[in-house]
């Protein structure tokens, strides 16, 4: 078992207190971390500001820092398999699933690579003798806040933009998986020198005492956080009793997968099962909503229940493994108890508790309910296992039930019409919308959503924008100015 410290302006730091990590497929402790608090927040801050006013990171050309990011995306292929066993030791995920995420990674460091020379400006035409211009600036020193559902990816998502556009870094990952991130500033440390200290921080601890000290810290100029929406709401208020820093949120979805008469059944039914059961249903843009016309709605539930029942549990480091335990038994009992409430108003058709086989471990059965979208099942975040299926009657009574949520991050739809994909595209509320497919992700495309999912994009050109500040710049060339006296 191993005791890490904190990453703090090029060193490994101790904090006062520590804090177990519970492998949740054996509910082993494998290693203790630094439990945070707010004063060694305020020291990693300090070492990120210092990096950034005086530090050569700031004056380093857009060629260098996109070498850096190249540099640490190689790093990360060439210790894939360490980094994905750590990340399925500590979040439960197969590791036919974590192999993917560290891939997936490194292309997103690739990715804003590239595009650190791709930052630039304007000029203006503006009715005087002069040139009036824009430039793109680094935000400064960004707090990253990353969940414990992907805890590498999605700290990519942040880190890469956030070094292309020449910002520095303090980056607390969730407290229940940060060791993934912890081998990667080891790896970083160890093999990318030309990366300046101070310029990547990690600092580990839970969200009210580490997290809550970053977001309302005076020298910090931006919050990036991806998680649920109430502490998304308690970010905004952070924000808001500091410096009104930018912020920017990925929250909470209840996305509707929708499925019309003409779906290719098969096809569709393996979509709604993989769109909620990949990761364990531990994924924001989940398709926990599975709007079914009635005519097909019965063959649909058929099906879905049959292949569930098919569905590996197990070993997440067996690679025959489908699906893995939860993150934690904290959050496995709350899924439970979820299940329990949906019993009280919706019709359970498959699952609903621990699987028998596994005698130890955060396990939760893939649970199929059916209601109308008005249970409490059909409409709170579950994020784990579970889905509800909703009959609809016919287009716009799916585009109602799709929209009759708080949330907008993702939705899919289902047919060989494509003029009537298109219209349910136009008319759904949500960030993403994906036709006859569930949940692919790109690092070239944005990702966020409308309503309490979120503000904000991540990935893609949209994503470094996030991480940038607009200058104007004005240059008379020769006018005199303006006699007001």
């Amino acid at each position: 078992m191993i005791e890490h410290r904190n990453f703090i302006g090029g060193e490994w730091l101790a904090a006062a207190a520590t804090r177990p990590i519970v492998n949740p497929a054996t509910d082993e402790v494998i290693a203790t971390v630094a439990e945070s608090s707010a004063a060694d927040v305020a020291v990693a801050v300090r070492a990120a500001r210092d990096a950034f006013d005086s530090g050569p990171w700031r004056t380093t050309t857009a060629q260098a820092r996109g070498r850096v990011l190249f540099h640490m995306a190689a790093v990360v292929r060439e210790h894939a398999d360490r980094l994905a066993e750590i990340e399925t030791r500590t979040c439960g995920k197969p590791i036919v699933e974590s192999d993917m995420d560290v891939q997936d990674a490194a292309t997103c460091l690739e990715y804003y690579g590239g595009l650190a020379t791709k930052i630039h400006g304007e000029t203006l035409p503006v009715p005087d003798n002069a040139i009036n211009l824009t430039l793109k600036e680094p935000v400064g020193v960004v707090g990253l806040i990353v969940p414990w559902n992907y805890p590498l990816l999605l700290a990519m998502w942040k880190l890469g933009p956030a070094l292309s556009a020449g910002c520095t870094v303090v980056l607390k990952p969730a407290e229940q998986t940060p060791l993934s991130m912890l081998e990667f500033a080891r790896l970083v440390h160890e093999h990318v020198p030309e990366l300046p200290p101070g310029v990547f921080n990690v600092v580990t601890g839970d969200g009210p005492v580490a997290g809550r000290a970053l977001v309302e810290s005076m020298e910090v100029d931006k919050i990036a956080f991806t998680g649920g929406t109430e502490t998304g709401r308690e970010v905004l208020h952070g924000v808001a009793r500091s410096n009104l820093k930018k912020v920017s949120l990925e929250l909470g979805g209840k996305s509707p997968n929708i499925f019309f008469t003409d779906c290719d059944l098969d096809a569709a039914t393996d979509g709604a099962l993989f769109g909620v059961f990949i990761n364990q249903g531990e994924v924001c843009s989940a398709g926990s909503r599975v709007l079914v016309q009635r005519e097909i709605a019965a063959e649909f539930m058929t099906r879905m229940r049959e292949k569930t029942a098919r569905i590996r549990l197990g070993d997440p480091l067996d690679r025959a493994t489908k699906m893995g335990p939860l993150v934690s038994r904290e959050h496995a009992d709350r899924v439970l108890a979820a299940i329990e409430r949906g019993r009280q108003e919706a019709r359970l058709v498959a699952g609903g508790g621990r699987p028998a086989a596994q005698a130890r471990g955060c396990f939760v059965e893939p649970t199929i309910f059916e209601s109308d979208n008005s249970a409490w099942i059909a409409r709170e975040e579950i994020f784990g296992p579970v889905v509800t299926v909703i009959p609809f009657t016919d287009e716009a009574d799916a585009i109602r039930i799709a929209n009759d949520t708080p949330y907008g991050l993702a939705a899919a739809v289902w047919s060989r019409d494509i003029f009537r994909c298109l219209r349910v595209v136009k008319a759904v509320r949500a960030g993403i919308v994906w036709v006859n497919s569930m949940q692919p992700c790109y690092v070239e495309s944005p990702w966020g959503g409308y309503k309490q999912s979120g503000h904000g994009r991540e990935m893609s050109l949209h994503g470094q924008e996030e991480f940038l500040e607009t200058k104007q710049v004005h240059i008379n060339l020769g006018e005199a100015p303006l006699a007001w006296y």
